[in-house]
């Protein structure tokens, strides 16, 4: 059954299309902020701009039955970015609930920070960020405020997405644009990161951080007459001495005045399994230490704004665990295979992002026979949620 409903979303996605922008084009901000409804006072300058990212919901769900009901924040980020002049530009980000420590950060900058750094434009045509920033990753729902995600498929939940270095981009024309960035490959120290340990006869992998722990992105970000979009990526990433990870991404988007569609692929192979889930069916405790790991990721979400106010979607997606390499006794081929089946409805009452929401979220997880053996069983979760999505503009 729920092969079919995801057949059904996925055939709903590629033929329908909404009014669901990606972070840079999603946000319609009220004519004032908060600080001018208040104060009524008119803010002249675009140098300090100061937002507040909420998503809050109460939440039932359910895994064999009623589970649990509570309210939760799912996202809760402070955000000021600005314009000081026509060459200088800053954005900050930080994640309001999640843990503020630092120590062991290889950047000097703790994980609840998504963004710290300046972005210089050296011409019409070139523009550089330096600092830490988002992965210029591929892929439409990757690129979209988190706020406005009920819940990331597994690919993206499970990567590094906000790390330090420097992107430049290269408008080749105003409606096309190159990317290249590059980073560090991980937050923390190699050790803290995947965590090796001794295998059963006490041996440790001969495993060795490399000099260049970096991550390495080309990007394409393409808009046709604003009906047909791309995000297109690869990655390189040094995981260890002579171990990479290689990350593709296409994401296509068609715009229809009330619709809106996007799809996308991605596609990881792990030298060292970064993402953890094939290290939890066939690893060992203590750390990310399964290898040759591959994971592929289907997403597409599809809107119809039928009235001004009122937005209706669907989303679905379906995902892949596998072992690309055998080993002495790890075999060869697909463990896991996910789906995710999601509706929802939202209202938006004011002239600002501000929205309303009633969802259901579905995730169904199917162990093969090769991971069955190794104590994985299937199993199902649902979740009904309501609640509220707002990007506040307090100043």
């Amino acid at each position: 059954m729920k092969k079919i409903l995801f057949t059904l979303l996925l055939i709903s996605s590629t033929l329908t299309l909404s009014a669901q922008k990606t972070e840079k084009k999603q946000v319609v901000f009220m004519s004032k902020s908060l600080f001018e409804e208040l104060t009524d006072v008119k803010k002249k300058s675009d140098k300090f701009n100061l937002y507040l990212n909420m998503q809050g919901s109460f939440d039932a769900k359910f895994r064999n039955g009623f589970d649990e009901g509570n309210f939760t924040m799912r996202q809760l980020r402070i955000e000021a970015k600005g314009n000081i002049n026509n060459w200088l530009s800053y954005r900050y980000r930080q994640r309001l609930n999640r843990s503020n420590e630092g120590g062991g950060m290889i950047d000097n900058i703790p994980t609840s920070i998504d963004y710290a750094g300046i972005g210089i434009k050296l011409n019409d045509q070139f523009h550089l960020f330096a600092g830490k920033q988002s992965t210029v990753y591929g892929g439409f729902e990757f690129d979209l405020n988190p706020i406005d995600v009920y819940e990331y498929c597994d690919m993206i939940e499970n990567m590094s997405n906000f790390m330090t270095g420097v992107n430049v981009g290269y408008d080749i024309t105003p409606t096309q644009q190159l990317n290249f960035q590059i980073l560090n490959s991980r937050n923390s120290s190699f050790d803290k990161t995947y965590g090796i340990t001794e295998d059963e006869n006490g041996q440790l992998p001969d495993l060795k951080s490399g000099k260049l722990p970096l991550v390495y992105t080309l990007n394409w970000n393409g808009n046709f007459n604003d009906v047909f979009k791309t995000r297109w990526s690869a990655s390189v990433m040094n995981e260890a001495k002579g171990k990479n990870l290689y990350y593709y991404a296409v994401g296509n988007e068609m715009n229809l005045d009330k619709f809106n569609a996007f799809v996308d692929f991605m596609y990881s192979q792990e030298s060292i399994d970064r993402n953890g889930t094939i290290t939890s069916i066939v690893g060992r405790p203590g750390g990310h230490n399964a290898f040759d790991a591959g994971y592929l990721s289907v997403v597409a979400k599809a809107n119809y704004r039928f009235l001004p106010k009122w937005n209706v979607f669907v989303k679905g997606m379906y995902e892949t665990a596998s072992v690309t390499k055998a080993s002495e006794d790890i075999e060869k081929g697909n463990y896991r295979t996910s789906w995710g089946y999601f509706a929802g409805v939202e209202y938006y009452p004011m002239v600002t992002n501000l929205h309303f929401f009633l969802t259901y979220v579905g995730r169904s997880y199917d162990f093969t026979q090769r991971a069955k053996v190794l104590g994985q069983q299937n199993y199902s979760t649902n979740r009904l949620s309501v609640g509220f999505i707002w990007q506040m503009p307090i100043f």
